[in-house]
């Protein structure tokens, strides 16, 4: 299987260790339910595998967000055979305002994170763009990342954070390319579909 090390070199450089405000355990009501490889964009020649859904943080985090989740998260991880991965991590909160605060701070993040992966590395340049709220559930948002690097790697992520109740996720997809090659229809379609499945 080839891996994609310009994708995964950038998301370790940019990650940062932390933990964010302590979050309560999934409920007694159920464990959200996490996406299914076929729920993912579609990929035109290897099928998605998926890893288990596994309690704690991701390793590696996922750029500009990966600092803000808690101990508490759930996460799975999803890839391709061909340079394509991605990932849903869930949080589940003690109460429906603290699951919006926790979304409102993931999206906060989302908005700064060109700056923030410049600021943090002078060899990588990147830009982002905003693709619309989805009405599905409390709401979803969805956001792209491209990131470009002196020797020649060139990442296209796309990002959204959703909620239902007090349950919030957040789904990442990342490929080498530019936002021509942003399955943008695909990825709203994934997100609803995660939003939907977390009750």
């Amino acid at each position: 299987m080839r891996v994609n090390k310009s994708l995964v070199a950038v998301v370790a450089m940019v990650a940062a260790a932390g933990v964010a405000a302590a979050a309560a355990p999934a409920s007694a009501a159920g464990t959200p339910r996490f996406l299914a490889p076929s729920e993912l964009p579609p990929h035109a020649t290897s099928a998605w595998t998926a890893g288990p859904v596994t309690a704690g943080q991701p390793d590696p985090l996922p750029m500009c967000v990966g600092e803000a989740f808690p101990s508490t998260s759930v996460h799975r991880a999803y890839r391709t055979d061909l340079d394509t991965g991605a990932l849903q991590v869930t949080v589940v909160e003690r109460s429906e305002q603290r699951a919006k605060d926790y979304a409102a701070l993931l999206r906060a993040k989302l908005d700064g994170c060109a700056e923030k992966v410049m600021a943090e590395n002078p060899d990588i340049t990147a830009e982002q763009k905003y693709y619309g709220k989805l009405d599905v559930e409390e709401g979803a948002h969805v956001y792209g990342v491209h990131t470009n690097a002196s020797w020649g790697a060139s990442d296209i992520n796309m990002f959204s954070v959703g909620r239902d109740g007090s349950t919030v996720t957040l789904v990442q997809w990342g490929q080498m390319g530019g936002f021509a090659d942003a399955q943008v229809a695909d990825f709203k379609k994934t997100t609803a579909t995660a939003v939907r499945k977390l009750h």
